[in-house]
C-alpha cells in the first residue's frame, strides 16, 4: 500500500483526490498548510508527497527546498509531483530543477494523473 501525503488546500480538491487514491489502495494523509506539512514529512515516511504550488502559507517549492533536510535530489525527484494550476515556463523550469513531475489542474485525465500519483507510469 502506498503511503501519500497530499498537500492541498482547497477543500474540494483535497477531499476528491483522497477518496479517489483512496479507492485504488493508497493510504493518504492530508495537510492544508504547508508548514504543516513540513513536519509531517521530516517525521513521518511517504511513498509520494503531491503538493499544491500555491498553498495559503509557503510554495510547494519551499515544502521541496525544506525536504532537502531529509531527502536526496533523486529522492525527491521520485516523491514529490507538484499540481498547479499555473503552469508557466518559470514553473516548469523550477520543476526540471528540482527533478519532479509537474501536473496542471484541472488534470486532462484524471485516470493518467492517479496513476502518475501511484507511481505506476
Amino acid at each position: 500500500m502506498k503511503k501519500i501525503l497530499l498537500i492541498e488546500d482547497e477543500p474540494l480538491i483535497q477531499k476528491s483526490l483522497k477518496k479517489l487514491l483512496e479507492k485504488k489502495g493508497a493510504d493518504v494523509s492530508i495537510e492544508s498548510s504547508g508548514k504543516m506539512a513540513i513536519e509531517q514529512i521530516i517525521n513521518k515516511d511517504f511513498d509520494r508527497i503531491i503538493c499544491d504550488l500555491m498553498l495559503q502559507d509557503i510554495t510547494g517549492f519551499d515544502v521541496i527546498e525544506e525536504s532537502k533536510k531529509k531527502f536526496s535530489k533523486e529522492e525527491i525527484s521520485e516523491k514529490f509531483i507538484i499540481i498547479t494550476a499555473y503552469t508557466s515556463e518559470q514553473t516548469l523550469n523550477k520543476a526540471e530543477y528540482y527533478g519532479c513531475r509537474l501536473l496542471g489542474k484541472p488534470f486532462e485525465n484524471i485516470n493518467e494523473a492517479l496513476k502518475t500519483f501511484l507511481g505506476e507510469n
